[in-house]
């Protein structure tokens, strides 16, 4: 068939990453994680410590809507230069995606990909989600600290995330009606979860 892209939202601690990561090997295809910064700073010529500092933050600034509903329908990005760097640096990650999509099928982990990626025509949006005591212990052990610190750092963190997405796309972050599936990773693990998204894809895109 075609290239295809499969996107994965993820809630802290949920082992979103290790399972997107997982998938894409029993998929045959390459992950996108960070690595989406790696290749939008060699695209862009920006730094990518850039990158990696404006990633996944919330920003604000009507003349952003501006560009990006330019951009959108098809016009020219005349104000482009008049942005905010982490701006700049969002739409250039934005033309990377969709770049890498039209190059290859993959698996892409958050940064908005699955709005980047609206219009593709074999695009599959999955959120992997947990309870907060499963999540809380994962980062303890990870990040060797407190469960009590854990809990703190998967609310702040999934809050950033979901100021961001909510921010520079037109859909709620986490919302199960943003998806075309949301599973609890908890309930199967992490091997048992990235069998059943195997599945599913090879279904859902008769591959």
């Amino acid at each position: 068939m075609s290239k295809f892209v499969i996107t994965i939202g993820r809630q802290t601690g949920s082992r979103g990453r290790i399972i997107g990561r997982q998938l894409a090997e029993k998929l045959g295809v390459k992950c996108y994680d960070k690595e989406i910064l790696t290749v939008a700073a060699k695209e862009s010529g920006y730094s990518e410590d850039i990158f990696k500092y404006h990633d996944e933050r919330p920003t604000n600034s009507f003349l952003f809507n501006l560009v990006m509903d330019s951009y959108s329908m098809g016009y020219p990005m005349s104000p482009y230069s008049d942005l905010p760097l982490s701006q700049k640096v969002f739409v250039e990650q934005f033309n990377t995606i969709k770049k890498i999509a039209n190059q290859e099928s993959c698996v892409m982990i958050g940064r908005c990909a699955d709005y980047a990626l609206r219009d593709y025509p074999n695009l599959l949006r999955i959120f992997i989600h947990a309870d907060l005591d499963y999540r809380a212990e994962n980062i303890a052990k990870e990040d060797n600290i407190s469960i009590d610190k854990a809990r703190d750092v998967c609310q702040k963190t999934d809050k950033k995330r979901a100021s961001y997405y909510n921010y520079y796309s037109d859909m709620k972050w986490g919302d199960a009606i943003t998806y075309d599936l949301s599973i609890n990773s908890h309930v199967l693990g992490i091997e048992g979860t990235a069998d059943y998204l195997e599945k599913y894809v090879r279904a859902a895109l008769k591959i």
